[in-house]
């Protein structure tokens, strides 16, 4: 079968791209779509670069992983969930390949594996439609197994003065952020979704919030500001960050009152599919 060097970039960088995006969906993480653009090039190239004179070494199982892992890392290297990602990556992969396969042992002849990666003959838009028809099927066959229970969603009432803020949390048992003063769990919301909290004008803003100490030094002295603080935290590829974050008078989580902890404001969604705005943990 002739090898078109174009066609195995755009399928495999194709496919790449909705296996890296069907694994953040699955995971309930963020998605940087620029990021796992990039990602999924470089499992383009690395396609590419497997039929190219001299460089059939990348075939090794070793330089697959590092592949990727380096995919990975460029499509979710900023999320503290990397690992899980990671994992519901390699799930999806292998469901992906094993359709693939069972399509060849049924006499299919338009998609093929060769080297590892994905060939085809077809026309291209024919090969754009199977990949985004596999995605689809291989979404709704997993998700129900992401999906969280009603169990790990809580009903959230966080309250600071008259003012309260209502939001749905999900309970990770990942989340084992904790106030360093006493101990106590904290609740990591997004911080736009906190501004009802403040007076008006002195919510920070969506820019502020990646700049935590600057926005606490905006406002010493306030009222407010006494109620701030800055929250160390540590994720994956994160070694040492801070949040800010403000001291509530009183956090509900469905029947439990967890009394005035730290509400830390998260600068990012904490989910990308909008099921829940906050994290507690467990």
């Amino acid at each position: 079968m002739t090898v078109y060097i174009d066609l195995v970039f755009l399928l495999n960088g194709t496919v790449n791209y909705l296996l890296l995006l069907a694994a953040g969906r699955l995971s309930g993480d963020e998605l940087r779509r620029g990021r796992l653009a990039l990602g999924a090039a470089l499992g383009g190239c690395y396609a590419v670069a497997l039929f190219l004179p001299g460089l059939g070494f990348l075939a090794h199982p070793l330089c697959k992983a590092g592949t990727a892992a380096l995919m990975l890392l460029l499509g979710y290297g900023h999320s503290h969930r990397l690992l899980r990602v990671s994992l519901v990556f390699l799930a999806v992969s292998a469901a992906f390949g094993g359709g693939i396969l069972a399509i060849t042992l049924l006499g299919g002849r338009g998609l093929t594996l060769r080297n590892g990666v994905f060939c085809s003959s077809l026309d291209l838009r024919l090969i754009l439609l199977s990949a985004a028809l596999c995605y689809t099927l291989i979404t709704l066959a997993l998700s129900r197994t992401a999906q969280h229970t009603p169990a790990q969603l809580r009903a959230v009432t966080v309250t600071l003065g008259e003012r309260q803020v209502e939001l749905t949390a999900l309970v990770d048992t990942g989340h084992t952020l904790t106030d360093p003063v006493t101990g106590r769990r904290v609740l990591v919301a997004e911080g736009t979704r906190m501004a009802g909290l403040f007076p008006a004008g002195e919510a920070p803003g969506a820019e502020e919030l990646f700049h935590p100490a600057e926005a606490l030094s905006a406002r010493a002295g306030s009222a407010v500001g006494k109620r701030l603080r800055l929250l160390p935290y540590r994720a994956v590829g994160v070694s040492c960050a801070l949040l800010l974050a403000v001291r509530s008078d009183g956090v509900r989580v469905g029947e439990e009152d967890l009394g005035d902890i730290l509400v830390a404001l998260s600068p990012t969604p904490v989910s990308d599919g909008g099921g829940y705005s906050a994290l507690i943990g467990a």
